[in-house]
């Protein structure tokens, strides 16, 4: 399925200006901002009724990018990065049955402070799946992707079982994948330190 280029604009004309999107992903429908602006991040907090001690993660198009937002990304993660990723070339649906994986980096640097956690990381996901994909490529920042639920509330599965109060509260919710049935799960979490130490936090 391809994405509708209108779609794209309207989506980043909104992030451009601070708003909040719902929008699909790799894994679970999610609610999004730029990551680098932090008074849209507390938006985003406020909107899910979330505190801002707990972190969200962010998507980005490229491994390339990773060391620009940290400080020094440990082997380790490359290595896990190599292990778990698809062809840039693939189309989604090739490679749609493989579980994302989400990196807890430590370090993190140039993403709005509400979004870091108390110890410094930031946790980071590469997005292969085309509509988050063209979002970060276009936005040129990263992109808050964190569950379109209230917090403390059931994660929807695909985009029917997300709740009208979160529909309401976003600036604007995006049209691809709407119809897909397929239920979606959240990514795996590793968390990788610098002595190249890792602790699994969701498989």
């Amino acid at each position: 399925m391809r994405y509708d280029k209108e779609d794209i604009q309207a989506a980043l004309r909104v992030l451009r200006e601070g708003g909040i999107i719902v929008y699909p992903t790799d894994t679970v429908w999610g609610l999004g901002c730029d990551a680098t602006d932090a008074e849209a991040v507390k938006r985003l907090y406020a909107l899910k009724e979330r505190e801002e001690s707990k972190s969200m993660l962010v998507l980005l198009d490229s491994p390339a990018k990773l060391n620009y937002y940290v400080t020094d990304v440990p082997e380790a993660a490359w290595a896990l990065l190599e292990a778990s990723d698809y062809s840039e070339n693939s189309d989604y649906s090739e490679f749609s049955d493989q579980k994302p994986l989400t990196i807890i980096y430590p370090g993190a640097r140039n993403i709005a402070a509400n979004l870091i956690a108390e110890d410094g990381s930031i946790g980071i996901r590469i997005t292969h799946e085309p509509f988050s994909k063209a979002l970060c490529e276009q936005l040129r920042h990263p992109l808050v992707s964190t569950s379109a639920n209230i917090s403390g509330h059931p994660t929807a599965r695909f985009f029917r079982e997300i709740e009208q109060a979160v529909l309401d509260r976003a600036d604007y919710v995006c049209r691809y994948r709407r119809e897909d049935d397929v239920p979606c799960e959240p990514s795996s979490i590793i968390q990788v330190n610098t002595d190249g130490t890792f602790r699994i936090i969701r498989e």
